[in-house]
Parts: C-alpha cells; structure tokens; sequence
C-alpha cells in the first residue's frame, strides 16, 4: 500500500517525475537525485515499508535481485569497476527517507564512497554477540 506523504512512494509510482531506469509491478529504480557516484541508483518497492525489517523476505529477495542487475548494468553501460549496495536502516544508520530502499552505488576505482577502517575482532567476545544475534532471531 503507499502513503500518499510519502516522496519515495510518489517516485516509485511515477507520480513525480525521475529519471527511471527500470519499473516492474513491485519496484521501481531510478537514479539517486543526490548520487555519490555517477549512476547511484536506488531500488524503490512500490509498496511502503518504513525500512527493510518491514519488508515480506519475497520482496527482500527481489530488491536485492534487481540491485544485482542494476549494479550489472552500471559496469557495462558506465564503465564502472564495481558497485556497492547498501540498505541503511533507521536514523542511526544514515537513513534519510523512511521508505525502504537499496542504494546500487557505481564505483570507478577513484572514489571513496562507502569507506572505513577494519579492525581486529575479539573472537571471544564474536562468540558471545553471536549467541546474543542468534537467540534474537
């Protein structure tokens, strides 16, 4: 269902106009019109979920299926290296717009988009967090 205050339900179902590159019965893409790289595309459901916790695990799938084409396509039709996808998920994580979406973020080898510094994990303490993650499933 859409929320008619909702700007990414209105993108997704061609209310307002965008630069579409793909459109089904369930999503939508089109490109980002803040992009971090040049391509940065995002998979809209037609349908309003606040964030990705809220979408059915089918249409899960089919987003991230369709980011794979999509990021496909970036590497073919833009010369891209390689892409990213990310789901960012609540305030915290850097969502901006509470409508679930994937971004297909293109990289061309000389960007820093999406970096950071890994760390050595505790594998005492992973132990414990996975417990922790598995019980909360």
């Amino acid at each position: 269902m859409k929320d008619k205050d909702c700007i990414f339900c209105l993108l997704a179902g061609g209310d307002i106009p965008t630069a579409k590159v793909y459109e089904d019965d369930d999503v939508a893409v089109i490109l980002d019109a803040g992009p971090a790289t040049r391509g940065h595309a995002l998979v809209l459901p037609k349908d309003h979920y606040k964030n990705i916790t809220e979408v059915p695990e089918a249409l899960a799938g089919k987003l991230v299926a369709v980011a794979g084409k999509v990021g496909n396509a970036q590497m073919k039709a833009l010369g891209a290296l390689g892409f990213n996808v990310v789901i960012n998920t609540n305030e915290a994580a850097g969502q901006t717009v509470f409508h679930a979406h994937v971004h297909v973020i293109p990289r061309y080898g000389n960007d820093t988009v999406m970096g950071w510094e890994p760390h050595q994990a505790d594998m005492e303490e992973n132990a414990g967090i996975a417990k922790e993650l598995a019980a909360a499933l």
